[in-house]
């Protein structure tokens, strides 16, 4: 059930488990637990919003419905898509890392059932995210992608996420996304669609540039090359 999977916090242990998560996730980006964690002890407000725009919108209400229809399968795996030959570039995306949609951790800190699935949906679709803007899942695409996920969401998080990951650049890495990727980001995150409100699975059957040219997706432009060095004087 999924009431048996949350755990409700008073301000304070709320406040507590955000300061902890941030400081473990910002010492170890790769803990996708602890991030989980930040994202809702310090993102109700922005899940919030989230809600009464999937609310208002009409695949938005459609994917809200389904999943509370279905709200007695076990937690976790609700609303979860198993990719298959109907979807050559998901499926190539979580195939070639050996991703599944299983491994997304569980909302844990959400206060209402209608929250939780919204916060289960954001990490849900973020590998539908990284497929449709082409990014990488190294540190410089994940950085990337969260300042869409901001834009989109609004999410404290994101916004941590970023500083985080960029601190951990180096001279080369830094550049190459406040040059590139950063001014990308920002621009692909405002032109598109709503994609909260994007319901993925009736689409996996259409053409990949079809959808994207259909939310407004801008896919990531490849790095410009590095200049030649110039000749040694003879």
């Amino acid at each position: 059930m999924i009431e048996g999977a949350r755990i409700q916090l008073n301000g304070w242990q709320r406040a507590a488990v955000a300061l902890g998560s941030a400081v473990g996730a910002l010492v170890d980006l790769r803990r996708a637990d602890l991030i989980a964690a930040l994202g809702e002890t310090t993102g109700k407000p922005a899940f919030e919003r989230v809600l009464e725009r999937m609310k208002k919108s009409p695949e938005g209400r459609m994917y809200c419905r389904n999943v509370l229809v279905s709200s007695l399968q076990k937690w976790g795996t609700y609303g979860t898509y198993r990719p298959t030959h109907s979807v050559p570039a998901y499926a190539r995306f979580m195939g070639s890392r050996h991703f599944s949609p299983d491994d997304r951790p569980l909302v844990r800190f959400m206060e209402t059932e209608e929250l939780a699935y919204v916060a289960m949906r954001a990490r849900e679709v973020h590998d539908f995210w990284h497929t449709l803007f082409g990014l990488p899942t190294n540190l410089i695409g994940e950085s990337a992608l969260k300042v869409i996920e901001f834009e989109q969401m609004m999410l404290p998080m994101c916004l941590l996420s970023v500083v985080g990951g960029t601190a951990k650049f180096n001279e080369k890495q830094r550049a190459l996304f406040y040059q590139h990727y950063f001014p990308w980001a920002c621009r692909a995150g405002l032109r598109c669609t709503d994609l909260m409100c994007v319901y993925y699975e009736q689409h996996f059957h259409e053409d990949l540039e079809d959808v994207r040219q259909q939310w407004g997706i801008i896919p990531a432009p490849a790095p410009a090359p590095a200049p030649a060095p110039a000749p040694a004087p003879k």
